[in-house]
């Protein structure tokens, strides 16, 4: 039994796989503080499913890119909730747990999160008669650079993430948008994307930026300038 959770952006999910099913799924996409409700989601989901946490096998986590307040949230309910029960932990891509929402639709998704400054973190990934192929590192990209990628790529394209709507609108709409319910990271996505990824010690696991914050990126401009 895998333990999947994410809440790297502006939602936060939970889901439970026992290697055959989706056990329980929980999802939230209300702005609201998620240290306030992620522990709190995961404990209701566990009752609800009648799971205890010495049932559970692995716990994975979307470790980024995202959020730097949202990682460090997941990242730390998942490290507490692993070291005290004794229970392996498996780091996640944000961008790859958007991709396995996408099992058995055939085409390349174009994982894109919102990065500010006209870029997104992105990834490519071929999704093809049930198995999911990464086709480049995650990475935060501008916006007219993907476009150039994509422009390159054959086949069908599907925008999916936080990013989405953004990558979509700047490409002149001439790619697809993933519907609602398969844009966002959920947590039956995470669950799928680790199954055959190697655990780890909770103590090793880390959050995965790609950009430095906006305050360290303040930082590095002040010290140059010096």
């Amino acid at each position: 039994m895998i333990l999947g959770i994410d809440s790297s952006a502006i939602t936060a999910g939970c889901a439970l796989y026992d290697g055959t099913k989706i056990v329980a799924e929980q999802f939230l996409n209300t702005r609201h503080t998620h240290s306030e409700t992620l522990l709190p989601m995961v404990e209701n989901m566990l009752n609800d499913a009648e799971v205890k946490l010495s049932d559970i096998d692995r716990i994975a986590v979307t470790n980024g890119p995202g959020s730097f307040t949202g990682l460090r949230i997941s990242v730390s309910c998942v490290k507490g909730m692993a070291m005290g029960a004794g229970i392996p932990v498996v780091p996640v891509s944000t961008l790859e747990a958007i991709a396995y929402n996408f099992i058995g639709v055939d085409g390349i998704v174009c994982a894109c999160m919102d990065a500010r400054l006209n870029q997104v973190y992105n990834a490519l990934f071929r999704s093809e008669n049930g198995v999911i192929t990464r086709l480049c590192n995650d990475r935060a990209i501008k916006l007219n650079e993907l476009s150039k990628e994509l422009d390159k790529t054959d086949g069908r394209v599907i925008f999916a993430g936080d990013g989405a709507v953004l990558a979509y609108e700047f490409t002149e709409k001439k790619y697809e948008l993933a519907p609602l319910v398969l844009r966002y990271q959920r947590g039956s996505g995470v669950c799928l994307a680790a199954w055959k990824k190697t655990a780890i010690d909770p103590a090793a696991l880390m959050p995965s930026y790609l950009r430095l914050s906006q305050a360290e990126r303040e930082k590095q401009r002040q010290e140059e300038d010096q």
